[in-house]
């Protein structure tokens, strides 16, 4: 993955790490090199150095076998929440078993120096080949483009998007396998959060719309990569160009994709309307992930022309009339009219006669002398024909061109390999595919198009079909951690990362739902979506302490909080006001119980009746009813309450006074 902003040009193309193109940086002097990392991979030399890392070609002295050894460079790898998004994404990667798909094999760090493990690739990169070729015909780009959707296809069903699909990703074998390279890992450099509104993460002439304008990706801005790619393969160059990548960005952003054939007319009309709906800037109006458009591609492929490569052997096995042939005859061989002597004609059996009577009229010598003259020209010419047929044949003649065999039956797959003179193997193991139906052949292991000898075995794959499986059901409370063991029992895969919600009803860690609903058929290794539970949602809980008691009970209600209530007389707080709150601060859950203690305000005791009570004994009474009091005696009289206020029975509380009326 390039990393461009509004600074920064692309300066040419360099060649993928997994890709050995003969070029080995051997002039650059390299600590790691000659170094055994995690004590397994011998660093062996330099391929490459990127942006983000450096290449290394490397043996596994383990398993005794080359790998691309891709060490990242040390401002990411010590950054931990970098290293960590890498290593998540690299596993996904792992995950991807395909032929397509640039296998994998290791993640390690070793004193600081995090690196991935990968398969080491033997050829070059589509880069490469169009810079030698320019641009390629229809059927041949189609060819090329036909694996790199099958591997995207594979990624996008496991859930994973690649998001910089460009030539130096797409790897063409020596065996003439077709690779896609760096899946996930544009994914992993994009976690390293640039905050500049000018930063683009990807390659900015394969960049889609909507990550220009929203920086978000899904498996159609992979499908616009791919049309991009396939728009450069037809014509030799990328649709837009511009003096910076920001303004390609834009272009990308504003303008559509021009026909392939406004640049290369010979392009057909039906491979056009591929481009365009590819690269059509509405998301929605593409096809909705790579294999969408495979199955658009191969339609496409199956109406167009075949090259002339693959026109049939009886085509490409003619011997050339213009070709000059030199032939040596033998001595013996060469007829000449001065070193002619005639043979006796007599057989023996009477038919003499006749030839005797021809000789005594003169013409036997020049019959005899023109028959051997044409016999003499027969013979140059056959040894003509054996020379020339022998020179085609070491030239060419022993060779065939490869057909293609994909989705082809294997009874049609034999009947193309016969006539191109090849031995066709069908591989006893067969393969699932999401893609190509039952008894299709899936994978060949000679390339179409290549040129081999004839009578070479071609061995083929064919496809069991979809593998398929159900979503697990679900049963109520059932953890995270045992869901996602029938999950993978089942062969399906969770998508990250797990989305989580609060939940009233399922306690923490426990799965709520599942995307697709159970018992839906999905393909074997597809990716399903799951919610998980957070226990209940906390509700921050407000003291109401001091306030109105109807007020503060409707609030904790409203908040999801069941409210229990308690009264009690208080001297201070008025009736019907809370008294005080059990919690009154923190929070809670929904359901959970809060106390109220309100006030039934000051508590009322009745007057005793102290009439007609000696003024002492009133006093006694009163002080023991917990009320004061105060004496308005006469002047005279023996000291008897003949009256008190207020009245005998009135509700007052405790410390209210007394008045007593004294005669």
């Amino acid at each position: 993955m390039e990393r461009w902003d509004s600074q920064v040009a692309p300066d040419g193309h360099p060649p993928p790490p997994h890709v050995d193109s003969g070029f080995v940086d051997s002039t650059v002097s390299d600590s790691l090199v000659g170094r055994v990392l995690d004590g397994r991979y011998r660093v062996e030399s330099r391929i490459a150095r990127g942006g983000m890392a450096t290449v290394y070609r490397a043996l596994d002295v383990r398993l005794d076998r080359l790998v691309a050894l891709k060490v990242m460079h040390q401002l990411y790898a010590e950054d931990d929440e970098f290293v960590a998004r890498f290593i998540r994404e690299a596993k996904s990667a792992a995950r991807l078993s395909h032929p397509n798909v640039v296998a994998v094999f290791d993640q390690g760090d070793d004193a600081g120096h995090v690196f991935l493990a990968m398969e080491y690739v033997q050829g070059r990169t589509l880069r490469d080949l169009l810079r030698d070729r320019g641009h390629l015909p229809p059927q041949e780009a189609l060819a090329i483009l036909q694996p790199v959707l099958s591997a995207l296809s594979a990624a996008h069903t496991a859930g994973l998007i690649h998001r910089d699909v460009k030539p130096e990703n797409v790897l063409l074998a020596d065996d003439g396998r077709v690779k896609v390279a760096d899946f996930g890992l544009a994914r992993a450099a994009a976690s390293h959060t640039v905050t500049s509104t000018t930063t683009l993460i990807g390659t900015v002439a394969y960049l889609a719309p909507e990550q220009v304008t929203r920086g978000i990706a899904d498996a159609r801005s992979d499908v616009y990569a791919a049309g991009v790619v396939l728009f450069e393969m037809l014509t030799g160059k990328p649709p837009y160009d511009g003096d910076s990548p920001i303004s390609v960005a834009y272009r990308h952003a504003h303008e559509d994709v021009p026909a392939p054939s406004s640049v290369v007319p010979a392009v057909p009309a039906s491979v056009d309307m591929l481009v365009q709906r590819a690269t059509a800037r509405d998301p929605d109006q593409r096809p909705v992930d790579a294999g969408a458009f495979l199955a658009d591609v191969v339609r496409v492929r199956r109406g167009l022309p075949a090259l002339e490569a693959d026109a049939g052997a009886a085509t490409s096995l003619t011997p050339r009339t213009h070709q000059t042939l030199v032939v040596n005859l033998p001595e013996a061989g060469i007829m000449s009219a001065d070193r002619y002597q005639p043979e006796p004609v007599g057989r023996g059996d009477g038919s003499d006669v006749v030839d005797a009577e021809i000789i005594d009229e003169g013409y036997p010598k020049r019959r005899r002398r023109r028959r051997r003259g044409l016999i003499a020209l027969l013979i140059v010419l056959l040894l003509a024909a054996g020379a020339g047929g022998a020179g085609w044949w070491y030239g060419v003649g022993q060779y065939t061109k490869v057909p293609s065999l994909g989705q082809l039956t294997v009874p049609e797959a034999q009947a193309a390999a016969t006539k191109a003179h090849l031995t066709l193997v069908v591989d006893p193991v067969q393969q699932w595919s999401t893609t190509i139906p039952t008894g299709e052949i899936i994978d060949q292991s000679k390339s179409a198009g290549s040129q081999v000898k004839r009578g070479v075995a071609v061995t083929v794959t064919v496809s069991k079909g979809r593998h398929t499986t159900k979503v697990p059901a679900l049963a109520a409370n059932t953890s995270l951690d045992d869901y996602t063991a029938a999950l993978k029992a089942a062969g399906l895969t969770i998508a990250q990362p797990v989305t989580t919600s609060y939940s009233d009803t399922v306690p923490a860690n426990g799965v709520i739902s599942v995307d697709p609903a159970p018992g839906t058929v999905k393909d074997w290794n597809a990716v399903v979506t799951l919610t998980v539970s957070k226990g209940p949602q906390p509700i921050t809980i407000t003291d109401y302490t001091g306030k109105n008691a109807n007020d503060a009970q409707a609030a904790l209600t409203a908040a999801g909080f069941k409210v229990a209530v308690t009264q009690d007389y208080s001297d201070s707080v008025a009736e019907g006001v809370v008294i005080n709150q059990m919690p009154n601060n923190g929070t809670g859950v929904k359901g959970d119980t809060i106390t109220l203690d309100v006030s039934k305000g000051q508590q009322l005791f009745k007057v005793p009746d102290v009439r007609g009570k000696k003024t002492k004994q009133a006093e006694q009474e009163l002080d023991k009813a917990g009320f004061k009091w105060s004496v308005l005696a006469a002047p005279f009289g023996p000291g008897d309450v003949y009256d008190q206020s207020p009245e005998p029975g009135t509700m007052k509380p405790k410390g209210a006074t007394i008045t007593l009326y004294v005669v």
